[in-house]
């Protein structure tokens, strides 16, 4: 009964079924899972004399008065008195049928917010209702719910349909996936009790713990909601993993060599993370890792020992950035390195030319390239590899959930599929990547190399921008080199980009003799490497630029970085932007030039910034303050967007929900009908 349509119930036909579609409302089990956003009391009357600026109430009042006020929008203020006081209504959109209703002496009952306005204490455009004064009062008896709606859908609407529902399910209850042994586990209610309990809690609920998602029906729910994702993400990996992998079993003499070639020595968190690649790709079990790695903890290394691996059993492997100068800085690191060795490294951009395009997929196809670096040209139809056996992702965050997997089907060769390493410099808080990578292996490679110094960071309001320019000259003076990073002024490249010309043609004036040099994501790929090699060599003092240096150049003399207006950055990306200084034995600042007054979160992030130097902390502290959308990016969040779970708030239930989910992974039913009830399409959302 419940999975019936929704045009089977009453007063729904095929105009309304089509805008609840908008809303993904197709059947009545649906309904029962679209949770109020909120809830109002309209259990009781407040006096007028006792309503506050702020604070949602239901009033009942004869009108005095109705008029049309002038103004710069003309607008509707009806006079409403009760025996204590008096308040404005006051309607911006208004008809004449809607005025005609308030006539002197009708007595109306009017639900909303009050704030000052003009004429005082007013409610803009409340809900009315006109009362027969011959009647008692009409109050409800329960809290009621505010659902989401869309544009066609009232409130009212939406409540009544919500309601033929729960009478459905109060006589065919809906089926709970999660055995009664899990709920005594869990000490949770029932599914058909928790979801009464939410659209329609009792009078005695806590509406605090009800605002804040906390009460047990709703915590219920987002347990059985985060149960559900985690089904999904190890169904993703089961599914991957019944599929062959190649056996990278030679190669050891090659790393030993490589790593002894290299001029500097490796800590122990990357030889520890090396060998654990190294057990799952001798196994013909598609590898699925996850490294997650502070910037500058030495993760290329960690991926070239990957890539030898590969080449030494006979295969490709594939390396993708997520910009041409991360990429490009990935191809000539891994050529010096790998030179010595014969191996043949190449490079597929996304801007070359089409003849030399043309060239090097043949190199792919045929075998000649045998290490091939890119962007997401790499996952274009055109792309064919010979032998595919590694694929290594730089920055996943940056690419997408959907294209996490999008270059297995590249290595498919008689039912063989590459495995897959996943790096971040992003530091992903426990608490996601419990829930967001559930079907990956993690390695953490927490040691920095010996020899860098932590950055010393300072934010400064712009009101003291000649002092910073003197640090600046001061530091180039002694022969080391800074950073001036401009940050995004709007969703625009255009005036980003103006902006960053600005600021170097003001700086160049400031300090003459001094060589500037600018970098901006307008400019095509040689240009830009060229001034950013011209930096690299020391041939420039100063390099203004936009945030496309986030990743990507490395200078060891480089000790100052100044970032504008860093309230409009995330911390993770902040913190990405500092770790291109200190990457030498000086001593190395950061300085925050900020445009007051700050917000109080933008204040409690560049506090963050100044106390840590932890990627790992910083990364919590973002999650706390912006949530796990904001976190892994708009286009990563993918299953991320539950409708009732929070990473944040639900954080302790992860441990429960990972063995549960566990559990529920042999029990092939319950499994499909939590991930049917809860993520519908987007189960399949690993598949590209």
């Amino acid at each position: 009964m419940l999975d019936q349509p929704i045009v089977n119930l009453k007063g729904v036909g095929p105009a309304l079924a089509a805008k609840l579609a908008r809303i993904n409302l197709h059947t009545v089990q649906d309904l029962l899972f679209h949770l109020p956003i909120r809830y109002e009391d309209r259990t009781r009357l407040t006096p007028i004399s006792q309503l506050r600026v702020g604070v949602p109430s239901q009033i009942q009042g004869n009108v005095i008065d109705a008029r049309l006020e002038p103004g710069k929008k003309r607008s509707l203020l009806v006079k409403l008195r009760d025996q204590e006081g008096e308040v404005g209504l006051r309607y911006y959109y208004y008809t004449a049928q809607l005025k005609s209703r308030f006539t002197p002496g009708r007595k109306i009952k009017a639900y909303g917010e009050p704030r000052l306005g003009r004429s005082g204490l007013e409610i803009y455009h409340p809900e009315t209702e006109l009362l027969d004064v011959t009647k008692p009062i009409e109050m409800e008896t329960e809290y009621s719910p505010i659902y989401p709606v869309t544009e066609g859908v009232q409130q009212k609407r939406m409540r009544e349909l919500c309601q033929q529902a729960l009478q459905l399910m109060k006589r065919t209850p809906a089926h709970d996936w999660l055995p009664p042994g899990v709920l005594g586990e869990l000490r949770l209610p029932e599914l058909n009790e928790a979801l009464t309990a939410i659209h329609h809690p009792p009078l005695d609920a806590n509406l605090q713990a009800l605002a804040e998602g906390r009460a047990p029906g709703q915590q219920r729910l987002a347990v059985e909601e985060m149960i559900a994702h985690h089904l999904s993400l190890l169904k993703l990996r089961h599914k991957l993993q019944q599929s062959k992998a190649a056996v990278l079993n030679q190669g050891r003499e090659a790393v030993f060599n490589f790593i002894e070639g290299l001029p500097f020595a490796l800590t122990k968190a990357q030889q520890r993370v090396i060998e654990e690649i190294r057990r799952d790709i001798e196994t013909p079990v598609p590898m699925l890792r996850l490294v997650q790695g502070d910037v500058g903890s030495g993760k290329t290394v960690v991926a070239c020992c990957a890539a030898l691996h590969a080449v030494a059993s006979g295969y490709q492997a594939a390396l993708m950035a997520p910009t041409e100068i991360l990429a490009e800085q990935h191809y000539r690191n891994l050529q010096q390195w790998l030179a010595f060795m014969d191996i043949r490294v190449q490079w597929l951009g996304g801007k070359m030319k089409t003849r030399e395009r043309k060239q090097i997929q043949d190199e792919i196809r045929q075998g000649d390239a045998q290490v091939i670096i890119g962007t997401h040209a790499l996952f274009q139809e055109s792309v064919e590899f010979d032998r595919l056996g590694l694929v290594i992702i730089d920055e996943q965050h940056r690419f997408g959930v959907h294209q996490r997997l999008a270059l297995r089907s590249k290595g498919e060769r008689s039912g063989q599929v590459p495995h897959q390493l996943i790096m971040t410099a992003t530091p992903i808080p426990r608490t996601l990547a419990m829930s967001a990578y559930a079907d990956l292996d993690t390695s953490v490679i927490d040691e920095l190399p010996p020899g860098r110094t932590p950055v010393t960071t300072a934010a400064i309001p712009d009101t003291r921008r000649v002092e910073v320019i003197n640090r600046v000259e001061d530091i180039i003076r002694q022969n080391r080199q800074v950073y001036w990073v401009c940050t995004l002024i709007e969703e625009s490249e255009v005036l980003q980009c103006q902006a960053a010309e600005a600021t170097a043609t003001e700086l160049q004036e400031a300090l003459p003799g001094v060589r500037v040099g600018l970098v901006h994501g307008r400019l095509k790929s040689p240009e830009k490497e060229q001034i950013m090699g011209a930096f690299k060599r020391g041939e420039l003092d100063l390099l203004v630029a936009t945030t496309v240096i986030e990743v990507g150049v490395d200078v060891a003399n480089a000790t100052l970085m100044v970032i504008e207006n860093p309230e409009r950055l995330g911390l993770a990306q902040l913190h990405q932007l500092r770790g291109r200084v200190g990457r030498g034995a000086q001593e190395s600042f950061c300085l925050l030039l900020y445009h007051p007054p700050l917000s109080e979160t933008a204040k409690a992030r560049l506090q963050v910034l100044r106390e840590s130097n932890d990627g790992f902390i910083i990364a919590e502290k973002d999650l706390e303050i912006r949530g796990p959308g904001e976190v892994l990016g708009t286009r990563q969040t993918g299953l991320i967007q539950f409708r009732i779970a929070d990473l944040q708030r639900d954080q302790n239930w992860l441990p429960i929900v990972k063995r549960i989910a566990q559990r529920l992974s042999n029990d092939h039913l319950a499994a499909e009908g939590l991930i049917a009830r809860w993520l519908g399409q987007c189960a399949e959302y690993g598949q590209v």
